[in-house]
């Protein structure tokens, strides 16, 4: 019998969030505050459900975004998320058919790309998805860290401070400091107030859910320029000794006088012999901040955000460059979405830079999925090059292309989506 794959209506959201859990091997039941917090925050026609004799066994699911580019742009996105297969209904072609309806309709729309947060690394290629930018998690030994943990205070060293506040004050002063962070790093994903709220317990939780602690830094100045959220485990040794570690959820600094007070604040807390530091950037300052850089041990690098180019010069043209040059790109693309022959020419000025059809002889080939790599200034075209992934037309041209694409800051992505 054939399946059926279709959009779904109101009655059926309970069991499409049933069916989400089954494919993400959580619990498969959904509580009904779930259902009436999430429900009004989902659109149903891009919320797709596979069945089987009137049984929903796959799940898929869009929604618009907003993704950083380099230079502070942001691209229109189509957003992949939801995506599941029941294990009794793999290898069938369900997510194929999917993934193929929701990237015409997207390219259909206008959006640049599509993206999204791959859970397996080899499932998305063959989508023409490919990996743009990573993510990195340290450890901190505090102990070790070289601090002076008995000095006062762990203000800024531009005569800024740091104090204590709450999730109220984070939802009212946050989305703005975002906003401008994001205008200096590629692939930062826009946040709408519903990932404020949820982000700061102003929302249902269908997990059990720990109220962090909150700190915001401002400038001598009392300018807002950043904040630190974050958790302690409350453990002690035997001998009544206090051995906690402190998790940061989450840390959105919009200068370096403000990220390195944040950091020194949480690796100075009394009681604190350890700090995660959750989700960031490879090339964040934490671990060259401290005096001793050896105390932060990386935890988990990986990569984060999944890009699929629908429109090429959507994508290239927003961006800025190292500098000003020209690149024949022919990019190939099996499913007929992206592909073609285009005249690249780069500027560091935001708005400077031009993407067109072209007929020239091209400079490098290669597949939509290597170009994703490239969009955010993530990747070394001459990596990819040696590994046979760009066919370097022109001599010299993977040079070229690689001081031209480039970005000074590499991509990162902050949140799950």
């Amino acid at each position: 019998m054939s399946l059926e794959v279709r959009a779904i209506d109101e009655s059926e959201f309970a069991q499409w969030l049933r069916t989400l859990r089954v494919g993400f091997l959580r619990t498969p039941v959904v509580a009904d505050g779930e259902v009436v917090d999430r429900l009004p925050h989902t659109d149903l026609s891009r919320t797709f459900g596979a069945f089987d004799r009137g049984r929903m066994v796959a799940t898929f699911q869009s929604f618009d975004q907003e993704l950083s580019t380099v230079g502070g742009a942001n691209l229109a996105a189509d957003a992949v998320s939801g995506v599941t297969v029941s294990p009794t209904h793999r290898r069938r072609g369900l997510l194929s058919r999917m993934m193929k309806d929701d990237l015409a309709a997207a390219k259909e729309r206008g959006d640049a790309c599509a993206t999204l947060i791959a859970a397996e690394y080899p499932i998305y290629g063959r989508f023409g998805f490919g990996p743009a930018s990573w993510t990195t998690e340290w450890s901190v030994d505090v102990t070790r860290a070289g601090f002076d943990l008995h000095r006062p205070g762990s203000d800024g060293d531009d005569g800024g401070r740091i104090d204590l506040t709450d999730g109220a004050e984070i939802r009212a002063e946050g989305p703005a400091l975002h906003r401008r962070m994001a205008t200096g790093r590629a692939g930062i994903t826009a946040r709408r107030p519903r990932n404020w709220d949820v982000g700061t317990g102003n929302s249902f939780h269908h997990r059990p859910w720990t109220e962090p602690f909150y700190a915001m830094y401002r400038s001598g100045a009392g300018e807002v320029e950043g904040y630190v959220a974050y958790t302690a485990d409350d453990k002690w040794t035997d001998g009544n000794q206090p051995v906690q570690t402190a998790t940061v959820r989450d840390l959105v600094a919009v200068t370096p006088a403000a990220e390195r007070a944040l950091w020194r604040y949480v690796c100075s807390i009394d009681w604190i012999t350890s700090v995660r530091s959750g989700s960031r950037a490879p090339d964040a300052l934490l671990p060259l901040l401290l005096p001793d850089p050896r105390a932060a041990r990386v935890v988990t690098h990986t990569d984060m955000l999944w890009l699929r180019i629908l429109d090429v010069p959507k994508v290239l043209e927003p961006r800025t460059y190292a500098a000003e040059g020209t690149l024949v790109l022919d990019v190939r693309d099996a499913a007929g979405l992206a592909g073609g022959r285009y005249r690249l020419d780069t500027s560091p000025e935001p708005g400077g830079s031009s993407c067109v059809p072209t007929d020239a002889a091209p400079d490098l080939v290669l597949d939509v999925a290597e170009l994703a790599r490239l969009a955010l200034g993530d990747e070394s075209v001459l990596r990819l090059a040696a590994l046979g992934r760009v066919e370097e037309a022109a001599a010299g041209a993977a040079v070229r292309a690689d001081l031209l694409l480039r970005a000074a800051r590499r991509a990162w992505t902050m949140d799950i989506f």
